[in-house]
């Protein structure tokens, strides 16, 4: 079953990520009670290895549990083109797969 949460406000997100989850209560507790039972990691640890290896400003945010695994979904706009998405296994902070035409870091 594939759970999804929007996370809005990228200001406000550093604590799970959030105070504000979308789209319903129920589904930020979900999320919180998750990080705080250590089964995912925070989405501020996410979003720092995300921003030291892609190009561009994130501007978008989501929390999924799909087939049993929490993943993050991350949005990036990079400085120039159009965005690309970062998929990150929440657990394990693995990137897993990058669409679109993701800019990486010069190394």
């Amino acid at each position: 079953m594939r759970r999804m949460l929007t996370i809005a406000g990228m200001g406000t997100l550093l604590l799970l990520g959030a105070t504000h989850l979308a789209p319903a209560a129920d589904d930020h507790e979900r999320a919180r009670r998750a990080f705080e039972a250590g089964e995912i990691r925070s989405l501020a640890e996410i979003l720092t290895t995300v921003e030291e290896r892609y190009l561009g400003r994130v501007i978008e945010a989501e929390l999924e549990r799909e087939d049993g695994i929490w993943q993050y979904e991350i949005k990036v706009q990079p400085p120039t083109g159009r965005p690309y998405k970062v998929e990150v296994n929440a657990t394990t902070g693995e990137i897993l797969r990058a669409s679109g035409q993701a800019q990486e870091r010069p190394r």
